[in-house]
């Protein structure tokens, strides 16, 4: 007779569990563990072209998050739409954890913008964590007698309608504070949209767009070369990568546009995966290394909560539906 205590070895103890599931009909394999998470290399869309903020920034984290996760990390630049043509790609892609989301706050403004989207900005995603604050910056061409906000806002009014500022696109945080800009100085400038501040960069460097308004992250190496001159963050301080550009505020009372980068993963990807990411990026963040990179280019790390990003989606959601309403924005 055998004791109940000899089905203890592991042997024994694997029979038992194999044979017991074959006899409920459920296949063996369901008693085998699945491989670990990650096994394969991780997609990251980047929702805007090469070149701009949101790429210059996941490229600063690419390798020592891949390194976190213990798989390749591989960018996939899809830009358009002030970032919408990647999201929804993101948003269609398995819920699988090997496919991820780094994006700007535009993915707030979006929704508000377009109207319809094929995809629902809440529903379609799972916030991870918001990656870095990154107030947008004012840039103007060398072609330009312009150095700060006080005779940019006397240029525009004694100009008006002859200046234009470029933006990552239509909705994007640029476009949005050019807009704000020239609601509360009371001027008239032309926005001319394109698709990312990368291919914008080079026509206000060329002096065929007079004034650029995106990330830091994009246009900060343009700006140390000296190609470029600043003129001010929109963030209500000076940024600690730039102290010495001044903020809109300080020509401007009361200007702010906040903006930020962040990352997300498909609705419906596993929670284990989501906290796994989540650890990982803000150890990420946390390297004194990448702090560094990522402020340097006007970007100050965060590392929020799942939950803290969510709320920040859903606030901002209905704070830029209001502001839209308000100023009468229209996709070009």
């Amino acid at each position: 007779m055998i004791k109940q205590r000899e089905f203890a070895t592991p042997a024994r103890a694997w029979f038992f569990t194999v044979g017991a599931t074959l006899a409920f009909g459920l296949p063996a394999t369901a008693a085998i563990a699945q491989p670990a998470w990650p096994a394969k290399p991780i997609r990251m869309i980047v929702n805007f072209p090469p070149g701009g903020g949101t790429d210059v920034t996941a490229r600063i984290i690419q390798a020592a998050f891949a390194k976190e996760l213990g798989q390749p990390i591989i960018l996939d630049n899809r830009g358009g739409a002030a970032g919408a043509v990647g999201a929804e790609i993101a948003a269609r892609a398995a819920p699988d954890g090997y496919n991820l989301l780094w994006t700007l706050s535009s993915h707030t403004i979006n929704p508000s913008l377009y109207g319809k989207l094929n995809f629902d900005t809440e529903r379609d995603f799972a916030p991870i964590s918001l990656g870095a604050n990154a107030p947008q910056i004012v840039a103007v061409t060398n072609a330009l007698p312009i150095t700060n906000v006080k005779e940019l806002i006397a240029y525009a009014k004694a100009n008006p309608a002859k200046l234009s500022y470029a933006s990552p696109g239509v909705g994007s945080p640029g476009h949005l504070a050019g807009e704000l800009f020239k609601q509360q100085a009371g001027v008239d400038i032309l926005h001319v949209p394109y698709k990312g501040a990368g291919p914008a960069i080079p026509d206000v460097i060329s002096g065929n767009v007079a004034l650029l308004i995106s990330t830091m992250s994009a246009a900060m190496s343009h700006v140390r070369a000296g190609k470029m001159r600043a003129l001010g963050v929109t963030s209500l301080k000076r940024s600690d990568g730039a102290p010495d550009i001044p903020s809109i505020a300080e020509g401007l009372n009361g200007f702010e546009m906040p903006s930020w980068f962040g990352l997300l993963a498909p609705a419906g990807t596993p929670k284990p995966i989501i906290d796994r990411v989540h650890q990982s990026l803000v150890r990420t963040l946390a390297i004194p290394e990448i702090r560094q990179n990522l402020i340097a280019q006007g970007a100050d790390p965060v590392g929020s909560t799942p939950e803290q990003f969510a709320r920040q989606i859903r606030d901002e959601l209905r704070l830029w539906a209001k502001f839209i309403k308000q100023t009468g924005i229209k996709p070009e």
